[in-house]
């Protein structure tokens, strides 16, 4: 593992699979009456959010505390970047205050690499979404559900080679989707993508995958579809006709979901526009993942800032524990991953 992670393009398969299987150690502490590991005692994690967010910012402070981190939500409204602070000054005062790691979330894409590659922090960094560039962990949960759902629980070592996976919706202003075509091709699937034309990047032949402009044709081959939220916020021209157009066209209900491989599944980011990408039906179906996603999440950031601040080894089962950390830093050793008594 790298010491920052600012894109899923930069993961190499073995350290994709790494944190897979280190996210499926976290995940055995949910049935455990307690959910928490010393590994990060002392240690100091800082959510750096400038755009609003609920899923994300809440599951990196629940990994944060399950691992036994001190947590500090910084939030641009109310702060100082209301009163028009740069993002290097708002690095300096949180490098001062001694933080260890940096999640972000920011409205301009590049940003995280800014803040890794600049300098102004000692500490790790974690994008946690930037404009309309990249989500990495977010990638990395819907892999993680993938994997489980497609391949079982029990997949240690294995990647998701030869799986289709189709994500369908507003490809143009998606920076899950960017980040989902290149792990998902890291780990072997086969990505098609599915748009309107006026909703798909220039440049998008350049990327590892397949556009399609019609989403039936594709379904009886999918092993995965995953619905994407149009981004109305994002948008400041008309890219379809209407609402019921695009729903017609492009939105997953009960009669196209009926069409899919028994076994594949339906998975939406969040948060989910009922009625637009999604049916009801679908949305509640058992074959919709998205509550699942949210699950995984906590597991996989457990996984990602276990390996980023803690050890650089894949977590080991000893008695259903992660095993001891080897530290990032040898001067800094990891505290033994054992379960807190308090």
């Amino acid at each position: 593992m790298k010491r920052h992670l600012t894109s899923a393009g930069e993961l190499s398969r073995d350290d994709a699979v790494l944190i897979l299987d280190t996210a499926e150690e976290m995940a055995r502490l949910a049935d455990r009456p307690v959910k928490k590991l010393p590994t990060l005692r002392g240690r100091t994690i800082v959510n750096l959010f400038f755009e609003d967010s609920t899923r994300t910012r809440i599951s990196f402070e629940a990994a944060s505390k399950r691992l036994s981190a001190d947590v500090i939500n910084f939030s641009a409204k109310g702060s100082s970047v209301s009163k028009g602070e740069s993002l290097k000054d708002t690095a300096l005062t949180l490098e001062a205050m001694g933080a260890d790691a940096v999640v972000i979330r920011h409205g301009e894409s590049g940003a995280p690499h800014r803040l890794a590659t600049s300098g102004w922090i000692g500490g790790s960094v974690v994008n946690a979404g930037d404009g309309t560039h990249e989500h990495p962990t977010q990638a990395l949960l819907d892999a993680f559900t993938m994997r489980r759902r497609l391949v079982g629980s029990g997949a240690e070592g294995r990647d998701l080679s030869g799986r289709r996976v189709t994500v369908v919706g507003d490809i143009l202003h998606s920076r899950v989707a960017r980040s989902n075509v290149h792990l998902l091709s890291t780990l072997g699937a086969q990505v098609t993508l599915v748009a309107p034309p006026t909703l798909v990047p220039v440049g998008v032949e350049s990327w590892p995958c397949e556009v399609s402009y019609a989403l039936d044709p594709v379904l009886d081959t999918s092993d995965a579809v995953m619905m994407l939220r149009v981004q109305r916020e994002r948008m400041r021209d008309a890219f379809f006709p209407t609402e019921r157009e695009y729903a017609r066209r492009y939105g997953l209900d009960g009669e196209r979901m009926a069409r899919m491989p028994e076994h594949a599944v339906v998975m939406h980011p969040g948060p989910m526009n009922r009625g637009m990408e999604i049916t009801a039906e679908v949305a509640d179906s058992p074959r919709c993942t998205a509550v699942e996603q949210v699950t995984n999440g906590v597991s996989i950031r457990m996984a990602v800032l276990y390996l980023l601040l803690g050890g650089a080894s894949p977590a080991v089962a000893t008695g259903g524990a992660p095993a001891p950390a080897t530290p990032a830093n040898p001067a800094t050793p990891a505290t033994p991953a054992t379960e807190e008594n308090d």
